[in-house]
Order: structure tokens, then C-alpha cells, then sequence
């Protein structure tokens, strides 16, 4: 019905985000619509809101209310999926439940679609519109989108002749993930589900991760097989039903299946036009010496001298610019002047040939994972975008080491150097919180953190992972070095949880373990800064002693790099951080404080 400013009541919903989540609204937000009529009972359209900046759908993952319910000023009502986190909505106008239009588990929903009506009286719980007023879709079952809208999955799933069914959609497991990759199927085709079972594990562009059920019954049809890749989010990847006789039925109704993308080593088919002329017909003797010295392919160079003449300074010419390519032959195949053009032409095209194959057999391509290929697009970003200050300066480790000795001999507390690295940077990073931030591109301004959580990089044989030591600056020594061995482990194996590598307020990359001095590594954004730390050198260098006169020792050092975000680091934030940095190695003790 035709709604009139005058007729239009905003209500409001409060969200609240959930415990593990990365996105926080305390804005209230109008996502409700009061209607009067003659014709229908007074109610509220309620509509999915804009819970993020970047949300333009969501997903009903549970209602705490059922139709017909009491509803209380600070009830929450239902849990709504967006694509930062799982939001409760708390209500703010006493009520009741009349009419859910989107059940649960409804995916990809809308904003400002209808998602429930409320009404004041209960009488009037059975004299609600079927709709609200306005057309609702339906997602829990369509798989198709609407007309205009891009299809993205060759599925075909003939809804009206399935039993009752759910259909597992690929899930979002992490904020910048738009695609996924089905790593492994738990379950086959058949298979008694129950709720917490892992059905498949999924990498994603953060990590492997394990996909549990949510509702018991049975793996009826793997529409997305294992091995599948970059398979959208929101694209059917299975369907479940509650009775097992019906797992025939949804089999034979459902046809047709995902895009799997094999990335198996394969050539690159040369398309360059092999020529079938020569650009010369005559070759001078310092030319053809420099071809035979160079390995170079003389039907790629142009002649430039009288009769199509090819001269020495063709060839340097080549050599120069790289257009020459080398030619891979047998070294008593020598180069001479053609007789005539028929006979150069065969010669060279048959050179030309046999250098494009070899070349061709010379390589194999090697398929990334989709961590390596999201690690790629980051650091490129981080390096146009953000503009890297390097600050380095060396520290003395032997402190470090004499107390690392203590730990083992009087307590029996084994710890790595990295493990006190990291508490060393912490406590710097408490000390100088100008350095513990970020930029905001979008307000243009530099936000301080308020937890100290370094980011420790490991090495995988998927890519690098940054697993994340939050509070590191509270934890003891021991207790860090127990965290980051877990988290290694975990990050290894492809096990780590969203929350254990999300966030993060700055880096450690450690190189010490390798032959590796000094190196200036690229920074994770958001965050503002990562230490780059190289292995220790035995140096000698004027020691004074305990009667206070100069003598040559010999001391252990090691480097640090900062690279920095020049937006938030200037040169006094990250000196004042150096300065407090090598003053805990230098007085280990002040660690234990």
C-alpha cells in the first residue's frame, strides 16, 4: 500500500556485536517502518539494515524469537551474518512477533528488505499482511538470482521437485574473502551429519579452515567437488536433508555442478609468428663473430647496412636492447652468409624453431595457492600505497643470551630469542604508544591501539601466516614462548582460527635462524610498522672494563630495520622506539617488571 510521510513511524533496532567479532556498531540504526491503515492492524516492517559500510546483504543466522512472542524493550530478536561479523539485534520498542518473512538460515538477504512485522496488539497477530507491504524474497532455497542479475554457479537445482532441503552455500570465513577453494570433503554423499560435524575443510585467502554443520541430517549431493577452486561465496557447494530416503530424489534432481579450475603445471603455447624472411642477406665478419660468440638468433636482428648487410653495429645494437635472443645450439654450428634468400630462409626459420621450442620445454609453471596469491596482492598494494620510512640500528645481545642461560639453568624455562624479541618489542611499543597505530585512509587521521598484539610471521608451505600474540606486553616470557610455539604449529598445519591471525598491531619477521645479516622487510597493512630482525655476529670492538679503560672485545650484535608507515612514524616516534627498544636489551631485567 501507498505510504505517506505522515503515516511513517521509525523504530529502532540496536546491534550488539558478538564475542569473537571484528566489527563494532554503536550507532542505532533506523531499519523499521511503522504502518497505519484501515485496512490492516497497525505494525512495523522490520528491514535488514546496513550493519557495515561495505554490507549490502546479510544472512538470518538464528532467531531468538519465534512468531506470536513477547517482545521487551532490550530483547534480541535474532542474529543477523554480515560481512565483518554476527550481530545481535536488541529491540527497543515493546511488541510482538507477528510474521517472520525470512526464515532461518536465509542467505544473501537484501538491505532494506523486509525481514519480520511487529505488532502491538496481540489480536492483531493474524491480521498482519502476508508481506508488509512489499515484495519479499524468499532465500533460504533460490539458488538463481533475480532477472538482471549475473548467474554465478552452472548449478541447476530444480527446487519445486526436491524434498525438503537445505542448501550449504560457500561461507565467508574471514572479511576479504570473496572466493574459496574446497581443500577436502569430511563427508561423502550419504553420510549421517550431526551438528558440530567438520563436512569439509575450505582454504581460504587467510587459511585452510574447517566448515561445520549447524543442523543434523545427511549429505545428500556434493555439488562442489573436492579440489574445486575460487568458488564464489554465497555459490551452493552441497545440500543436506533430514530423511535419508530422500537422498536419491535430491540426487536425481539436481544437475550439473561448480567450475573447477585444475591448476596443473602446464606450457605456455608460444603464439609469436615465426618469420619466414630473413632481415638481411649479407652478414660482415665482425657481425658474424659476435653472433657466434653471443649465441644470438641473426634472423631476429635488422640489417642496416647497403644490400640488407648485417654489421657489427647491428649486432651491438641487439645485444644492447635484448631484442638478440639467445640462441640454444651446438657450439660447432656456425653461422654463414646465406647464398640465396630461399636458402636463408630455411636455415633461419628452421633456427628460429628449434629456439622457441627449447624455450618453450625451458620452464613450468607453478600454481599458487590462494594465500600466496592474496600474500601477492597485499605487499604489492603496501608498497605503492604506503610510504615506508627504514630506521636500523644494532643491539648487543650478549645480556639476552646470559640471561636466556639463567632461564635453563636456575628455572628450567627454555626460550628463543624471538621469544624475548617479542617481549622486548612489546614492551617498547607500551612505552612509546605513538608507534603502536595505524592510518585511517578514511578519516585522514592516526589511530592509537590500545592492546599491544604483535604479529609473528611464519613460514608455510602454503604462504606466510601471521599468527597474533595479543597483550603480548602482560604475558610473561615463558607464557609467550608456549603461545607462539602452539600457534606455529597451528599455522603449519593450516589450523589457525580467524581471531588467531586477524587484527595484529605490529609485526616481527625474524630472519636470524639463516645466514641472513640485515634486510628491510614490507609492512602488513593496517598495521603501521614491522621490525625486521637479522642473526647475531661476533664483532670486536673497544669494551671498557671494570677499572673504566678502553680494551678490544669481542661483542655478539644483531641488527634491527624497522620499515615504518611515514603517515604515522615520523622521525622522533620511531627514534623515541629504538631508543626504548635497546634499552631493554640492554637491561634484560626490566622485562621481568
Amino acid at each position: 500500500m501507498p505510504i505517506s510521510n505522515a503515516d511513517v513511524k521509525v523504530t529502532l533496532l540496536r546491534p550488539f556485536p558478538m564475542v569473537g567479532g571484528v566489527y563494532n556498531i554503536s550507532s542505532k540504526l533506523k531499519i523499521g517502518v511503522r504502518n497505519y491503515s484501515s485496512s490492516e492492524p497497525t505494525h512495523i516492517v522490520i528491514q535488514m539494515p546496513a550493519l557495515s559500510p561495505t554490507m549490502s546483504q546479510g544472512n538470518i543466522a538464528k532467531w531468538r524469537k519465534k512468531e506470536g512472542d513477547k517482545i521487551e524493550v532490550g530483547d534480541v530478536i535474532c542474529e543477523i551474518e554480515t560481512d565483518k561479523a554476527t550481530v545481535e539485534f536488541e529491540c527497543l520498542e515493546e511488541g510482538f512477533l507477528a510474521k517472520i518473512l525470512v526464515p532461518e538460515g536465509s542467505k544473501d538477504v537484501p538491505v532494506g528488505q523486509p525481514i519480520a512485522i511487529t505488532v502491538e496488539d496481540p489480536d492483531d497477530i493474524a491480521n498482519v499482511p502476508a508481506v508488509g507491504g512489499s515484495e519479499v524474497k524468499d532465500n533460504k532455497e533460490n539458488i538463481t538470482q533475480e532477472d538482471g542479475a549475473q548467474e554465478s554457479s552452472s548449478v541447476n537445482i530444480k527446487t519445486s521437485e526436491l524434498p525438503p532441503h537445505i542448501v550449504l552455500n560457500m561461507p565467508a570465513l574471514s572479511p576479504t574473502m570473496n572466493q574459496g577453494n574446497i581443500a577436502k570433503w569430511r563427508e561423502k554423499e550419504g553420510d549421517k551429519i550431526e551438528v558440530g560435524d567438520v563436512i569439509c575443510e575450505i582454504e581460504t585467502d587467510k587459511a585452510t579452515l574447517e566448515f561445520e554443520s549447524l543442523e543434523e541430517g545427511f549429505l545428500a549431493k556434493i555439488v562442489a567437488p573436492e579440489g574445486s577452486k575460487e568458488v564464489a561465496v554465497g555459490q551452493p557447494i552441497a545440500i543436506t536433508v533430514e530423511d535419508p530416503n530422500d537422498i536419491e530424489a535430491v540426487k536425481t534432481s539436481v544437475s550439473g555442478g561448480v567450475d573447477v579450475k585444475e591448476e596443473k603445471p602446464v606450457q605456455r603455447s608460444i603464439t609469436k609468428e615465426i618469420k619466414t624472411q630473413t632481415s638481411f642477406t649479407r652478414i660482415s665478419p665482425a657481425a658474424k663473430l659476435l653472433i657466434t660468440e653471443h649465441g644470438l638468433d641473426a634472423s631476429s636482428i635488422t640489417a642496416t647496412g647497403p644490400h640488407s648487410t648485417l654489421l657489427k653495429g647491428d649486432v651491438l645494437s641487439a645485444i644492447k636492447s635484448g631484442k638478440g635472443s639467445a640462441r640454444i645450439s651446438e657450439p660447432e654450428k656456425s653461422i654463414s652468409p646465406p647464398p640465396s634468400p630461399q636458402t636463408s630462409t630455411s636455415s633461419s626459420a628452421s633456427l628460429g624453431s628449434k629456439s622457441y621450442v627449447q624455450q618453450a620445454d625451458a620452464h613450468e609453471d607453478l600454481p599458487n595457492s590462494q594465500i600466496r596469491k592474496v600474500i601477492a596482492t597485499r605487499l604489492l598494494e603496501s608498497k605503492q600505497h604506503i610510504p615506508h620510512l627504514y630506521l636500523s640500528t644494532d643491539v648487543i645481545l650478549d645480556p639476552l643470551l646470559s640471561f636466556r642461560k639463567e632461564l635453563k639453568a636456575k628455572y628450567d624455562v627454555k626460550v628463543s630469542v624471538n621469544d624475548i624479541v617479542i617481549k622486548a618489542v612489546a614492551i617498547a611499543l607500551r612505552n612509546v604508544p605513538e608507534a603502536n597505530g595505524y592510518w585511517d585512509a578514511a578519516k585522514g587521521e592516526i589511530i592509537l591501539s590500545d592492546s599491544v598484539d604483535i604479529s609473528i610471521a611464519v613460514a608455510t608451505e602454503k604462504g606466510l601466516m601471521t599468527p597474533i600474540i595479543r597483550n603480548a606486553d602482560q604475558k610473561s616470557i615463558s607464557s609467550i614462548s608456549l603461545e607462539v610455539k602452539e600457534l606455529a604449529e597451528k599455522a603449519r598445519a593450516g589450523k589457525l582460527k580467524p581471531n588467531e591471525f586477524q587484527g595484529g598491531t605490529f609485526s616481527i619477521s625474524n630472519l636470524g635462524m639463516f645466514p641472513v645479516d640485515n634486510f628491510c622487510a614490507i609492512i602488513n597493512p593496517p598495521q603501521a610498522g614491522i621490525l625486521a630482525v637479522g642473526r647475531g655476529n661476533q664483532v670486536v670492538e673497544p669494551v671498557v672494563g671494570d677499572d673504566g679503560v678502553e680494551k678490544p672485545g669481542v661483542v655478539t650484535k644483531m641488527n634491527l630495520t624497522l620499515s615504518a608507515d611515514h603517515r604515522v612514524f615520523d622521525g622522533k616516534v620511531g627514534g623515541n622506539f629504538f631508543a626504548s627498544l635497546r634499552s631493554n636489551f640492554s637491561d634484560i631485567g626490566r622485562l621481568l617488571l
